[in-house]
C-alpha cells in the first residue's frame, strides 16, 4: 500500500513495501521452497520408475503391485504440481499478474505437499512390507502419515495460534 504521496505504507509486520514488492517477495520465497521440494520429489519419482525393470519386481503381490502404483501416480502428480507455478509463470511472464501466479503457486504447492505426504507414506508401506512384512508396513505407513500430518500441517496451525 502506497500513501498520498505514493511511498510504500508502513505494514503491522515492519515492512514497507508495495503489493508489487509483496509479490515479487512472496513469489521468491515460493521458488525457493519448491526448489527444496521438487528435487525430493523428482529422485523419489525417479526411484520408483525404475523399479518394475528390477528382477524382484516381479516377486510382488497384488496388493504391492497396487501400492506401487497408486505411489507412482501420487509421486507423478507432485512432481507435476511443483513445476506447474513455474509453467505458469512463464506463461504469464510480463502479463502484471504477479499476485495471481503467486496464490495459484502457492495453492498447488499445498496440493503438492499433501500428494508428497502420502507418496512419502506409500513408499514407506511398499518397503516394510517387501522386507517385513504386510502388518510392518501398514503400520509404518500410518507413522509416516501422521506424523508428517503433524510436522507439515499441525504445528504451523500451533505456531499461528501461539505467535
Amino acid at each position: 500500500m502506497a500513501d498520498s504521496a505514493g511511498m510504500p505504507e508502513r505494514r503491522p509486520d515492519g515492512r514497507e513495501e508495495s503489493p508489487e514488492e509483496r509479490s515479487d517477495r512472496n513469489w521468491v520465497e515460493l521458488l525457493q521452497e519448491l526448489r527444496v521440494m521438487q528435487t525430493g520429489v523428482q529422485i523419489l519419482t525417479g526411484f520408483l520408475l525404475i523399479l518394475p525393470f528390477q528382477s524382484r519386481f516381479q516377486d510382488l503381490d497384488a496388493f504391492q503391485r497396487n501400492v506401487y502404483l497408486a505411489d507412482l501416480l501420487t509421486c507423478i502428480l507432485a512432481t507435476g504440481l511443483f513445476v506447474a507455478p513455474v509453467a505458469i509463470h512463464r506463461a504469464l511472464f510480463r502479463k502484471h499478474l504477479k499476485l495471481s501466479v503467486v496464490t495459484v503457486g502457492d495453492r498447488m504447492t499445498r496440493v503438492a505437499l499433501v500428494l508428497l505426504a502420502v507418496a512419502l507414506s506409500c513408499t514407506a508401506l511398499l518397503v516394510f512390507d517387501v522386507v517385513l512384512d504386510r502388518t510392518a508396513g501398514l503400520v509404518v505407513d500410518s507413522g509416516c502419515a501422521v506424523l508428517l500430518l503433524g510436522l507439515w500441517a499441525v504445528l504451523s496451525m500451533v505456531v499461528r495460534r501461539r505467535y
